[in-house]
C-alpha cells in the first residue's frame, strides 16, 4: 500500500474510533478498544464482507427506522 493510502486509512480508522467513542458517551480509558473496533470494521469493509463505515449498526437510533431493518 502506498504511503498516502496508508495515511488516509489511518485517518479513516481514527475518525471511526472517534465516532465509537462519542456513541459510547465519551468516556475516557477505552481508546485502544475503540481503535481496535474501528480497525476491525475497516478490514471487513476492505474485504467486502462488512457494512460500510457510514451505515448504522443494529440498535443505533440514528439508523433507518431506529435501527430496525426490513
Amino acid at each position: 500500500m502506498a504511503p498516502g493510502n496508508e495515511q488516509s486509512r489511518e485517518d479513516r480508522i481514527r475518525e471511526r474510533a472517534h465516532e465509537i467513542w462519542e456513541r459510547e458517551g465519551r468516556k475516557d480509558g477505552d481508546h485502544e478498544r475503540h481503535w481496535d473496533e474501528a480497525e476491525k470494521e475497516m478490514r471487513k469493509k476492505e474485504s467486502g464482507i462488512g457494512p460500510s463505515a457510514n451505515s448504522s449498526g443494529p440498535g443505533d437510533p440514528s439508523g433507518p427506522q431506529g435501527g430496525i431493518r426490513p
